[in-house]
């Protein structure tokens, strides 16, 4: 186990700042950040899960296991990536439907994460082990706007960014039924279903999650909707949508109701993303058009 004590002039510093500046097998602030989460970090010989976390003169920082700060094992392939905006620091890009976001079973060679460490390899030690450079997901059958962080400052910005709910996540929906009010929030706590580890569910035991919504136009029994994320849960805009009485068309694991003759997923699209630039502050607003198979799904129903 290593020990430190915080002193007078590192006081009020964040823990995984403390980690990066003193502790040599850190190596970059990711790694810290995930010594933290593991559980592997003690303040003052209790566990701290949050990174954030400010460190007082005196206090004792220790670290009971080893972060492994190799690359991690993950295979790069060249899978060509809709790249919407590029720089020294991040990138955004449009995910395809159908590809999953990083390695899982089934899918070890054909993710997103594979795709982008063959088009970026300095990302390689940037972020999680099996997801370098990604700050946040899609589901393998939603589309859009994805940032992927290139630089380790852009990474610890941008978490940051996402935890203090500094940047809009804009999505299209096309959802069964219209709802009452032509927009509103849908405020209900979200965790893991007591009947399926695959599954979210509204539970009074979750974690608290918000998803604003806006009716945008009415195609007969369906509503085309605005929906905007505040929190960013697993499933969020699915669950939520259900638990108000209006799937997503397509969506096979939430409401279950019958789907639209030509359309083979989830009526999702990440379609707008709005955030000030990680590292130059530059206000940066990012779009993307329906893609073709929900276009051709609302022409059937024009």
């Amino acid at each position: 186990m290593i020990e430190f004590t915080v002193s007078d002039e590192q006081s009020g510093k964040r823990l995984d700042v403390f980690l990066t500046e003193n502790w040599e097998n850190a190596k970059s602030r990711s790694n810290a950040q995930r010594a933290i989460k593991a559980g592997e970090v003690l303040l003052n010989g209790k566990n701290v899960l949050r990174v954030s976390v400010k460190i007082s003169e005196g206090q004792t920082v220790q670290i009971t296991e080893l972060v492994k700060s190799e690359a991690p094992t993950i295979v790069s392939s060249n899978i060509p990536l809709d790249v919407i905006y590029e720089d020294d620091d991040i990138a955004v890009i449009n995910k395809p439907v159908g590809m999953t976001v990083h390695p899982a079973a089934g899918h070890v060679d054909d993710t997103l994460a594979n795709a982008a460490i063959h088009r970026w390899p300095q990302i390689i030690e940037i972020g999680e082990p099996d997801r370098p450079g990604i700050v946040h997901r899609l589901d393998k059958d939603t589309s859009g706007l994805m940032v992927i962080a290139l630089s380790e400052r852009a990474y610890v910005r941008l978490k940051e960014m996402i935890w203090e709910r500094e940047i809009t996540r804009i999505y299209s929906a096309l959802v069964h039924g219209i709802p009452k009010s032509p927009e509103g929030v849908v405020d209900a706590p979200i965790g893991r279903s007591p009947h399926s580890r695959k599954r979210q569910a509204v539970s009074e035991n979750g974690l608290a999650s918000r998803t604003h919504y806006r009716v945008d136009y009415e195609l007969g029994d369906f509503a085309f909707l605005e929906i905007r994320l505040e929190t960013g849960r697993m499933h969020q805009i699915r669950v939520h949508m259900d638990a108000i009485g209006h799937p997503v068309i397509g969506d096979q694991m939430y409401g279950r109701r019958k789907n639209l003759p030509n359309l083979n997923r989830q009526f999702l699209h990440s379609s707008r993303i709005e955030f000030k630039h990680p590292i130059s502050g530059k206000q940066l607003s990012i779009t993307s058009d329906i893609p073709a198979d929900l276009q051709r799904a609302l022409e059937t129903l024009r």
